[in-house]
């Protein structure tokens, strides 16, 4: 198994996930989700216009437009570092569109200032992220955006398109670690009876749930994957991760019994016309996406009677937390997770030491 370094590491560090109830959070993760990296650099909600050579195509939801219709000088180096990240790096298309957007709010915010990539000093770059913190973003939003500015900066300086870095000497917004949250084994339980097994729908929820749980994966990993990732007699599932690394991880056999239900009863039904190389398809017989999924386990937590706010990343916190637990070791549920710096994983020992905590003040007399 290959653990992936670089770029794409930096921003898991600081990314955070939006709460599904919020409609805008969703159609910037479903607009991720389906965007292409290798297109050329365009920011979101933009008419779907040709840009002329070395021009950066802006919404006008998001630049005041100048009397000026140059081309923006900067389209050309921002093109040449996403393209970089994506092939030489080998960066996921979900990663390579946030750096894309990210980098889009930076250019527009330098068209405003009249600045180009070649002057731009410190100064500049402490008065970006004071901008951002006027809009409302928090300090581990502004740390991801910090991120893609030191990544495109370096990779200019490396090419020689500016002499310095004006980020080297601007530490990162100081960020205070929240445990993450996860459920419970009854509410785990709880969580699995809600789908409907007569039904088609019900049977693929069912299998999408138990093998979420089951496995760990991202919900990126989850609705991409392919009946052939399969291998039913060994109880294992290929899994394509960020950078598009491949690992193997152990599914129980609740959830492959789950999932040959699926497959036998209820996927055809969903198929409708052709036939889709995806295992997990939506009711018009295309690959379910993240967003048509997070909906679905937003409403079955709800069902059943779930506090906690429900994301894909809750039951890949349960996964992880009930592991560790129930005596599994940090090295294998890094390998599982697919993390590539088990300084990542460790946040669940974290967990783990509050849940014993809480035991001990519930239990123990003299507490």
């Amino acid at each position: 198994m290959h653990l992936g370094i670089g770029l794409g590491k930096d921003r898991e560090n600081v990314r955070v996930s939006s709460p599904p109830a919020c409609s805008a959070s969703l159609g910037r993760n479903q607009m991720a989700d389906e965007m292409k990296a290798g297109q050329t650099l365009s920011a979101p909600n933009a008419k779907s216009k040709r840009a002329a050579p070395g021009q950066l195509r802006r919404s006008s939801a998001q630049v005041s437009r100048t009397s000026s219709s140059a081309a923006n000088p900067t389209a050309p180096e921002l093109n040449s570092f996403l393209s970089y990240i994506r092939v030489e790096k080998g960066l996921a298309a979900n990663t390579v569109a946030s750096y894309r957007r990210d980098l889009l709010e930076f250019v527009t915010f330098l068209s405003r200032e009249h600045r180009q990539l070649g002057m731009i000093r410190r100064e500049d770059i402490r008065e970006y992220l004071k901008t951002l913190y006027q809009r409302g973003l928090d300090a581990r939003s502004v740390a991801r955006h910090l991120v893609s500015l030191r990544n495109l900066f370096r990779f200019l300086l490396k090419e020689g398109k500016i002499p310095s870095d004006p980020t080297a000497e601007i530490d990162a917004p100081r960020i205070g670690r929240s445990l993450p949250k996860y459920l419970t084994a009854d509410e785990v339980d709880a969580l699995l009876k809600q789908p409907d097994p007569a039904s088609p729908a019900g049977l693929r929820d069912r299998a999408l749930l138990e093998l979420l749980y089951a496995t760990g994966m991202r919900v990126s990993e989850l609705v991409h994957l392919r009946w052939e990732d399969f291998e039913i007699n060994l109880g294992v599932v290929r899994c394509r991760g960020k950078g598009s690394k491949e690992r193997l991880i152990p599914v129980g056999k609740s959830a492959l019994r789950a999932v040959e239900a699926y497959v036998e009863r209820g996927r055809q039904s969903l198929a409708k016309s052709g036939d889709s190389p995806f295992l997990f398809l939506n009711q018009r017989g295309g690959r379910l996406s993240r967003v048509g999924f997070w909906k679905l386990l937003r409403d079955y937590g709800g069902a059943a009677g779930i506090a906690t706010p429900l994301t894909p990343h809750v039951l890949r916190h349960s996964f992880a937390t009930h592991l560790l637990e129930r005596g599994a070791d940090l090295r294998s549920i890094q390998l599982m997770l697919g993390h590539s710096d088990i300084s990542t994983t460790q946040i669940y020992t974290h967990v783990l030491k509050e849940r014993l905590k809480q035991v001990y003040h519930e239990h123990h007399p003299r507490a």
